[in-house]
């Protein structure tokens, strides 16, 4: 199935639980924008394309369950339903998009309440098709960066678990794969919560692609010592200048792959770009809860003294002096970004 899905018997939105895997495979049904709001915030479904599929379904509940009967009365709920769904993930901007997008289309319909609900559901039922076909245009492009025989060094999720289906960064390897090329891939635990570890592994294994995982703070040494011959990843934010918000971890990575002369890919949807903002200093990160990093055992022991403090942003910015190309559904893009990002962006 899909990673997010409409159910259109029940008028509930159906999600995979991924915090469950990969141990266990649950799908979740949620009734009303406030539940997808709470999945949205816990991580049951995360990376930016799926949370902007997820976010539209929500208005679309949040329209099935009004009692309204003026369309007025109707676009104000879904407003006040969006600011609700907007403050769950703060940084990943197709969280922000696909509101939007879903809004105007409230807000471009005539007619009775019905005519709306019908015309919000299908403008979020769009978003979540079209994803897919975006993802897959940019594993076509991407795929051609990707030579035989490379291993490439992968941070975070971005599979099809982090999509509405196929991926982004992992989706290119995956094409690359299906299209006969051997590839390897050492696959960035991701801490705090190893959603490289989790679940790119796991999704990797699904699609029999060899791999292995790595600790985050041992990528230098197979950078260094020629192991890997590409990085990538995607991303929640790119700033109009190039740079990019993604999973923390994702700076040192470019770091230590510019200092090697290693390629890195950042491989994001044009919805992903956010020309608003002039550079990623910009971009807002959100911390989560310290309880992610000081909840570590090993050995069945708690590893962090007891009373101990932390510190958990969610992301951290790689200037795109670090990035080698943007792979786009609407090509790839080299420097200058500044100026070459607006070429992609169809307004």
């Amino acid at each position: 199935m899909r990673t997010v899905e409409w159910d259109a018997e029940n008028f509930q939105v159906r999600l995979i639980d991924q915090r469950l895997l990969p141990g266990e495979f649950r799908v979740i049904a949620l009734d009303d924008h406030h539940q997808v709001a709470g999945a949205i915030r816990d991580m049951v479904v995360r990376g930016a394309p799926a949370i902007g599929a997820t976010a539209a379904f929500g208005l679309a509940l949040a329209a099935f369950r009004s009692t309204a009967n003026e369309s007025a009365t109707l676009r104000l709920e879904l407003k006040q339903a969006a600011e609700q769904l907007h403050e769950a993930r703060p940084t990943a901007v197709n969280l922000d998009w696909a509101l939007r997008r879903v809004l105007e289309r409230a807000l471009q319909t005539p007619g009775s309440t019905e005519d709306l609900r019908k015309a919000v559901l299908d403008e979020a039922q769009h978003i979540a098709d079209e994803d897919v076909q975006i993802n897959l245009r940019m594993a076509r492009y991407g795929a051609t960066l990707i030579d035989d025989g490379d291993t490439i060094i992968h941070h975070c999720n971005t599979g099809a678990l982090a999509t509405v289906d196929w991926g982004t960064a992992l989706g290119v390897i995956r094409m690359a794969h299906e299209q006969g090329k051997h590839v390897h891939v050492l696959v960035d635990e991701t801490r705090p919560r190893l959603q490289g570890a989790r679940l790119t592994a796991w999704e990797l294994g699904q699609a029999g692609i060899p791999y292995q995982i790595i600790s985050d703070n041992a990528a230098g040494y197979f950078l260094r010592t020629g192991q890997a011959q590409k990085v990538l990843f995607g991303a929640d934010r790119v700033a109009a200048n190039g740079d990019v918000a993604n999973k923390i971890g994702t700076y040192m990575l470019a770091l230590a792959a510019a200092d090697n002369h290693i390629p890195v890919y950042a491989v994001v949807p044009t919805s992903t770009i956010d020309l608003t903002l002039a550079h990623g200093g910009l971009i807002p990160i959100e911390e989560r809860d310290a309880g992610e990093v000081l909840d570590l055992y090993a050995g069945g022991q708690l590893v962090t003294p007891k009373g101990a403090s932390a510190r958990n942003p969610a992301f951290d910015v790689t200037p795109q002096r670090l990035l080698t190309a943007i792979v786009t559904e609407n090509g790839i893009v080299y420097p200058p970004f500044e100026e070459n990002l607006r070429k992609v962006v169809k307004s």
